[in-house]
């Protein structure tokens, strides 16, 4: 009887045994399912990427597209308005890794010209200004101050194009509605007719520079107005 009650016993700790197992079984089952199914879903998205990716550079092509037909546009206005010569500046541009890559080049008569040497540097010139001005209309507003200074960048141009150059900045600054510093060597004459201001700056033995105003049209409106 001993022997019989220990062997019912036994088959009782085993049953019991074998319901825990049957737990764990068929929570690794459950367990199991789920990690193929999400396997699955990866796997079709992996499937999926080299497509979505493709995709993803014809829209970004095609979206900074239209915004470096804008650019090439203004930018071949400013060297035709400045230099009074048909001149064309082209963006070429390619997307690789998702990034978007801009080699700008200047047309002239149809035959590539380097934009650094291009009229004596007189392209660089513009180039760089109206690409800074472009880059600086998309800022957020509320986080930075509408105001540009432009050192000397009309070192390369011929004098007899520092009052087109001048008139160009001013009306592009008027229409974003920037302030810009333009600061020169060139004869004050050239920047009467544009700009607001006009300040020169002479060499002083007592104070190390002296601040001649030549013009401040802002203080005649101002009068004006009062």
């Amino acid at each position: 009887m001993d022997e019989l009650k220990e062997l019912q016993e036994e088959r009782r700790g085993l049953e019991r045994r074998l319901d825990r197992l049957s737990g764990v079984a068929e929570a690794r089952a459950r367990g199991y399912l789920e990690v193929r199914e999400a396997l699955s879903g990866v796997e079709d998205f992996l499937a999926m990427a080299p497509g979505a990716a493709a995709r993803l550079e014809v829209l970004t092509a095609e979206l900074f597209g239209q915004v470096m037909d804008e650019i090439e546009v203004n930018l071949t206005h400013a060297v035709r308005e400045i230099l009074a010569q048909d001149r064309e500046v082209k963006a070429r541009r390619e997307v690789k890794g998702n990034r978007l890559f801009i080699h700008f080049e200047m047309l002239n008569q149809g035959g590539a010209e380097d934009i650094m040497t291009g009229q004596g540097g007189s392209v660089c010139n513009i180039m760089s200004v109206g690409l800074r001005l472009l880059a600086l209309s998309q800022l957020d507003s509320g986080r930075h101050q509408p105001f540009l200074v432009l050192d000397e960048q009309d070192c390369w141009l011929r004098p007899d194009l520092v009052p087109r150059f001048a008139k160009l900045i001013r009306k592009i600054g008027d229409r974003l509605g920037f302030q810009v510093l333009y600061i020169s060597h060139h004869p004050v004459d050239h920047f009467m007719g544009e700009a607001a201001k006009v300040f020169l700056l002479r060499q002083n033995r007592e104070n190390g520079v002296a601040v001649e105003v030549l013009l401040d049209k802002t203080a005649v409106s101002a009068g004006k107005d009062a």
